[in-house]
């Protein structure tokens, strides 16, 4: 018998995906109106880990004025990171369980439970996707003032688009993913090999090679490149842009270690575990 915690059972009869919407009217999240009061509101609830509240009001913050700074743009890429992670980690957890109890069936398999679950969530990933894709399409892409905020939200698309693909087994959010980490890649070249944003489309650009697209050579291939190009790179960063490139370099590097492993399993190394900027 496999026990796992369901809300109730009423959860697999439509997707649940909706960050305004609350079971009771009084604990309804009141969304502030002026633009100043959303961004204090999203800090807010991140410091408070309220990030489907952080989400509804970057969202409003996007519909309102897509051209954001850089801090407006993190904030909007940690609340729908955070959105989607809690849902990638149960439909990894679910996914899990599912194999399991796959092999054993028989009386008293949970199997369509787990199934009628894992749709469930599949749903609500597919949701949050297409939510931040269209956002991307209709308002940030367009508005997208410099080569930094281009290649920031065509590998924000592109990593939408994969998360989409790992639920998805048919060629469509492999292609659109494919297609704009592309682009991405195109606008970066006017980045300096250190930069943060460049590095960070590099790492998940060759995590979508190996994982998706299931080429380990051309993931390597990207990440080694990336990491040596950053490496031999003599100009100075800032003290927070070499913080955050000297981590990104150590996922690459930890991925490449990784990688190779699973290619050549004579130089095994364990411990390893694969890395994105998600």
């Amino acid at each position: 018998m496999i026990s796992f915690c369901l809300r109730h059972q009423a959860a697999l009869d439509k997707p649940s995906y909706n960050p305004v919407e609350q079971d009771h009217p009084a604990m309804a999240f009141k969304i502030p109106e002026k633009r100043d009061q959303l961004i204090i509101t999203a800090k807010l609830a991140e410091q408070c880990e309220r990030y489907d509240e952080m989400l509804v009001c970057m969202k409003r913050v996007v519909k309102s004025t897509p051209d954001l700074g850089s801090e407006e743009r993190n904030l909007l890429s940690v609340a729908y990171k955070n959105v989607i992670g809690s849902r990638r980690a149960c439909w990894r957890a679910i996914s899990s369980l599912e194999s399991k109890e796959d092999v054993k069936r028989g009386a008293g398999s949970q199997l369509p439970l787990i199934r009628a679950y894992k749709k469930q969530i599949e749903a609500e990933l597919g949701e949050i996707c297409v939510d931040i894709l269209d956002l991307l399409d209709k308002y940030l892409i367009p508005a997208a003032p410099n080569e930094d905020a281009k290649v920031y939200f065509y590998k924000m698309k592109g990593d939408y688009h994969r998360y989409y693909a790992e639920i998805d087994n048919g060629d469509d959010q492999r292609d659109k993913a494919l297609e704009a980490y592309t682009r991405a890649t195109e606008y970066a070249t006017s980045l300096k090999a250190t930069s943060p944003i460049r590095l960070g489309l590099a790492l998940n650009f060759s995590v979508f090679y190996y994982e998706i697209l299931k080429s380990p050579d051309k993931g390597c291939q990207l990440a080694r490149q990336a990491f040596e190009e950053a490496l031999n790179d003599p100009e100075v960063l800032d003290e927070e842009q070499h913080k955050e490139a000297a981590l990104i370099m150590q996922l690459l590097r930890d991925n490449l270690a990784l990688w190779t492993e699973d290619i050549h399993p004579e130089n095994a190394d364990d411990g390893m575990k694969m890395e994105d900027m998600e």
